[in-house]
C-alpha cells in the first residue's frame, strides 16, 4: 500500500496546486477529454473519492453498498456549480487521504471490494484510484500546460495496475499480432497481444528488440488514449506502430 499511497498523496497535492488558482473561466474550459470541462473532471474525481470512502466503510462493516448509492453521489455532484465542484474535490480528496491513513494493517489485509464481477483486494482497489487520479490530474494539467507529463513519482505505481486497466481500455481491431514494448524510467518490457477477440497487456522479461520504445509515463498515456501526436515525446522510437496502438487504445 505504501507505494500507492505515496503516489496518491503526490497526485492529490499536484491537483490541489493546479486547482486552487483557477478562475471561473478556466474551470469551464474544455479539459483533455474535450467532452468534459475542467470542472467536470474535478467532479468526477470528487464523486469517486466519496464513493471510495463509502465502499471501504461498508466493506469493513460487512455491509453491501446500496446499488443506487453511486448514482445518488453523481447526481449530487452534477448539480453543483463548477466553483462548488472544484471546492468539493479538494475537500473529498483530503477526506479520502485521511480515511486511508486511519486504516490498520489488519483492516487493509482483510478488505475486499466488489467491483462488478471482480472481487478486488484493497491494494488493487486503491491502485485503480491512483491510476484514475493521476491520469485525470494530467487531463487538467495539460489543459493549461501543453508540455505536461505524468510525474515520475507516480509512474511506477500506475504501471503496477496497468495490465488490469488495459483489459478494459483496449478495443480489438481484428488484427492478430504481438508488440514488444520497452519503457524507460522505469525500464520495463511489455507484450501487447492482439487477437480478433481481445487485447492483453502483460509485463515480461523477454530480452528481444522492442517494436516500440518510449518513456514509462508515455506508455501509460498510450494505454489511456492520451498519446496523440501533439503530446508524444520526441524520444519515442519505432513510431510506425503508434497509429495502430492508438486505435487499439482509444481512451476512456
Amino acid at each position: 500500500m505504501s507505494d500507492a499511497m505515496t503516489a496518491l498523496r503526490a497526485s492529490t497535492s499536484q491537483l490541489r496546486a493546479l486547482v486552487e488558482p483557477l478562475d471561473a473561466q478556466q474551470l469551464r474550459a474544455p479539459a483533455y477529454p474535450t467532452e468534459w470541462t475542467v470542472a467536470d473532471v474535478l467532479s468526477h474525481l470528487g464523486s469517486g473519492a466519496d464513493i471510495f470512502v463509502r465502499q471501504v466503510n461498508d466493506a469493513l462493516a460487512g455491509t453491501p453498498t446500496p446499488s443506487d448509492f453511486s448514482r445518488s453521489v453523481w447526481d449530487d455532484w452534477n448539480a453543483r456549480t463548477p466553483e462548488n465542484q472544484a471546492a468539493g474535490l479538494l475537500v473529498s480528496d483530503a477526506a479520502l487521504l485521511a480515511r486511508l491513513g486511519e486504516l490498520s494493517p489488519d483492516e487493509v489485509e482483510k478488505l475486499t471490494i466488489q467491483m462488478g464481477p471482480f472481487a478486488l483486494t484493497f491494494d488493487q482497489y486503491l491502485g485503480l484510484r491512483v491510476n484514475e487520479h493521476v491520469l485525470h490530474t494530467w487531463d487538467v494539467d495539460v489543459t493549461f500546460n501543453d508540455a505536461a507529463v505524468i510525474p515520475v513519482e507516480s509512474v511506477e505505481a500506475v504501471l503496477d495496475h496497468l495490465g488490469f486497466v488495459a483489459r478494459f481500455a483496449a478495443q480489438p481491431n481484428g488484427a492478430e499480432r504481438t508488440y514488444l514494448v520497452r519503457t524507460s524510467n522505469p525500464v520495463k518490457t511489455y507484450e501487447i497481444s492482439l487477437t480478433p477477440e481481445a487485447v492483453t497487456t502483460t509485463e515480461t522479461d523477454r530480452d528481444a528488440p522492442a517494436d516500440l520504445e518510449l518513456p514509462g509515463e508515455a506508455f501509460i498515456r498510450l494505454v489511456y488514449g492520451r498519446l496523440d501526436p501533439d503530446h508524444t515525446p520526441s524520444d519515442v522510437t519505432a513510431t510506425e506502430h503508434l497509429q495502430e496502438l492508438r486505435m487499439v487504445f482509444p481512451g476512456f
